[in-house]
């Protein structure tokens, strides 16, 4: 067979508000800039008509890397407003998954590669996702999403809840290796693949659902992350806070459980026993360690990491409650089917 030289690579970043536009024209053009050549760059915008309109002005006819800009197909995601707003506890309404479903399926590349409008990649993201690639066994890369902080990180944060704003965490692989869960800010996958599943599932959780999909057709060693495929992703004072950090430990993992029913036999909570397990033994020692060597503060580090595992215990608890009641009968039906 000819050669047919290297995987064709296309770019996709989803927007939906004019409040990101300085971040999200850095994220394209970090994105136009990188060491490995890029076929195009697709920016979706999420039903947004003024986004739509200044985002197409910015890069109409632009030298280098061409930007496409299309609109969402869908809106049916907005009338999710309420439980979107509720798991991320912020007043944000963005769903990704629709609009990325309308930026791949409008390119042909081999792989397409995520990036978040409030990320930017070093230039070499491509580079070291393409390294990975090179294994044609692999179908999906990630790599860190690293924390660029709009204010100064707390003391109290503890490291391996830093999910908790969509960042890498600790706990995550040190070198290349397979993964669970990749990070929906930076991700790579196969546009083939990305076909025979069906594309991302629902317009939140998006990144775990396709995941998840992934891992049950191809193999869990088919998804992969890299450290050294680095983007940096904007956190905004407000994902900082202990008001958005419980709310998200507990409404995600609630939210979750009917993500998981949703995927069906592809549900696996490997990746969250690990995360608890390891938790309760590696960080809680740390912790420990560090009150007993003079640092106080590791005492509410601790506190705060033992309490954010409570609380997505008891998301999952009132998550599956929900389902549950979903699917059992009222008292009238029960009674027609005595």
């Amino acid at each position: 067979m000819p050669d047919r030289g290297p995987p064709r690579v296309a770019v996709l970043i989803c927007a939906f508000t004019t409040k990101r536009w300085a971040l999200t024209r850095r994220a394209v053009e970090s994105a136009r800039a990188q060491s490995a050549a890029v076929e195009r760059i697709v920016l979706c915008i999420d039903n947004n008509d003024e986004l739509l309109a200044m985002a197409q002005a910015e890069w109409a006819g632009a030298d280098g890397t061409p930007v496409e800009v299309i609109a969402n197909r869908s809106a049916e995601h907005l009338a999710e407003v309420g439980a979107h707003q509720a798991a991320h506890g912020t007043t944000r309404r963005f769903g990704a998954g629709s609009a990325r479903n309308t930026a791949w399926e409008s390119v042909d590349a081999d792989i397409v590669a995520f990036i978040d409008d409030d990320a930017e990649a070093r230039p070499d993201w491509i580079e070291e996702l393409l390294r990975v690639f090179a294994d044609p066994g692999v179908i999906a890369v990630g790599g860190p999403p690293l924390p660029d902080y709009e204010t100064e990180r707390p003391a109290w944060y503890p490291a391996n809840f830093d999910w908790v704003f969509g960042c890498a965490y600790e706990g995550l692989p040190t070198e290349t290796r397979p993964l669970r869960h990749l990070i929906g800010a930076n991700m790579s996958v196969r546009r083939s693949a990305l076909a025979a599943v069906g594309g991302f599932l629902g317009s939140d959780f998006d990144d775990l659902n396709l995941c998840l999909r992934l891992a049950e057709r191809y193999g869990t060693d088919s998804i992969v992350y890299t450290p050294r495929a680095i983007v940096h992703h904007h956190v905004p004072a407000e994902r900082v806070t202990w008001r958005y950090f419980w709310r998200r430990c507990y409404f995600v993992n609630r939210e979750k459980v009917g993500v998981l029913r949703q995927v069906g036999s592809a549900s696996d909570l490997a990746a969250e026993r690990e995360f608890v397990r390891r938790a309760l033994t590696r960080q809680l020692a740390s912790d420990v360690r560090r009150a007993a060597g003079g640092e106080p503060e590791a005492l509410r580090t601790l506190g705060a990491m033992v309490t954010g595992i409570a609380l997505a215990g008891a998301g999952n608890l009132r998550g599956n409650a929900e389902q549950l009641a979903v699917r059992l009968p009222s008292g009238s039906d029960r009674k027609m089917h005595v």
